[in-house]
């Protein structure tokens, strides 16, 4: 069992910045492969960025290429730079002991997640 604890959301204007944290609650830290989700109002919840369980290898969604940066020590971060509108959502980390999941990079095979923390852009 791993609990997450996602933070970092908040409000920011549009061309601004801002970095998420994705810890494991009452450990050290991540012993598997994590990735960021997120999901906006009324659309399903999408895949960002993966990074693997040594942090050598990293995945991004084409929309956030250039932009973010997916990075990890004992805690998982995603730095958001250049943000847009349309990045405004709740977002999710999520890690599965499984490393397929980093691989297909679909939802369904992520089993712990964090509780989300909401990111609004606005224009």
């Amino acid at each position: 069992q791993v609990q997450l604890v996602d933070s970092g959301g908040g409000l920011v204007q549009a061309g601004g910045s801002l970095r998420l944290s994705c810890a494991a609650s009452g450990r050290t830290f991540i012993p598997y492969a994590v990735g960021w989700f997120r999901q906006a109002p009324g659309k399903e919840r999408e895949f960002v960025a993966a990074i693997s369980r040594l942090g050598r290898t990293t995945y991004y969604a084409d929309s956030v290429k250039g932009r973010f940066t997916i990075s990890r020590d004992n805690t998982v971060y995603l730095q958001m730079n250049s943000l847009k509108p349309e990045d405004t959502a709740v977002y999710y980390c999520a890690t599965d002991r499984e490393t397929a999941a980093f691989y297909t990079q679909k939802k369904y095979d992520y089993g712990y997640w964090g509780q989300g923390t909401q990111v609004t852009v606005s224009s």
